[in-house]
């Protein structure tokens, strides 16, 4: 019988011998089944995923959702202010004088009615050169210097509000505004109102349940918004108050009463 010399019957394996067509066929099958096994597990693991996932789609749908919201009004015990003096010269150095003396009388004037140096905070220190545009010429003319500065103040004794203000400006402060009434401390009024809000939300979802013929079976979710305390604002000017130092009567401040706001949203699961 002659000897088959073609590659396709024998092949050289890595150490020079010849390797029969069948042991090659075999090797490759083998590597088939392989990589077919591996396929076959790794879909086999997708397909289990996905019924789980799907399966929590299902129960994530059965649900409801509630919202409510609750208000407090409470009266405020902090108020917030702010003193500016304007000083306009025609050198820094003397824009600088005349404003520095100023506000130092107004930060005085504070102090000795009762507000601490831990409510007192300068916000603003600015300078800007001042220029004219006389007429017919149109061309710009430097006039001097104006040098703006800030005192923010926080007023805890409520009866001394006005007391302040027309100490302050007597001192020399020329523009007073973004008096706001506020509460310091509002953790507890908020806690109240959250607390008010649930317990509307949940008789809210009882009605709904019963109407829709479904029970509740426990809350999966729950968000809380809108919370805040709303300030009331009270905007004040030198020139609209009547003030200037002259013994005049000092304005009468009403604080009203703030709005505390919570609410609430509460998601149940259902059956």
């Amino acid at each position: 019988m002659a000897e088959c010399n073609c590659q396709s019957t024998e092949q050289k394996g890595c150490c020079g011998h010849k390797m029969p067509c069948k042991a090659i066929m075999c090797l490759l099958f083998c590597v088939f089944l392989i990589i077919l096994s591996v396929y076959f597990y790794a879909a086999a693991q997708n397909k289990i995923k996905e019924g789980k996932y799907i399966g929590q789609e299902i129960a994530s749908n059965k649900t409801i959702t509630v919202s409510d919201s609750a208000e407090i009004y409470a009266k405020p015990d902090l108020a917030i202010i702010d003193f500016s003096v304007v000083s306009d010269a025609k050198t820094v150095a003397q824009a600088l004088t005349d404003n520095t003396k100023k506000m130092n009388a107004i930060i005085d004037s504070v102090k000795k009615n009762g507000v601490d140096e831990k409510d007192l905070k300068t916000t603003n220190f600015s300078i800007y050169p001042q220029y004219e545009y006389p007429y017919p010429s149109g061309q710009r003319v430097f006039t001097g210097y104006e040098i703006t500065q800030t005192l923010d103040v926080k007023i805890r004794n409520l009866d001394k509000v006005s007391q302040i203000v027309e100490g302050a400006t007597t001192a020399g402060a020329n523009q007073v505004g973004n008096l706001q009434f506020t509460i310091d401390k509002q953790d507890e009024l908020k806690k109240q109102a959250r607390g008010e809000a649930i317990e509307k939300a949940k008789k809210k979802a009882q009605e709904l349940a019963y109407q829709l013929g479904v029970s509740l079976v426990r809350i999966s979710n729950f968000s809380e918004g809108g919370s805040g305390v709303y300030p009331q604002p009270y905007l004040m000017d030198k020139a609209v108050m009547g003030i200037g130092g002259g013994g005049e009567t000092a304005p009468q401040i009403q604080t009203g009463e703030n709005k505390i706001e919570v609410s609430v949203s509460i998601t149940y699961e259902i059956n």
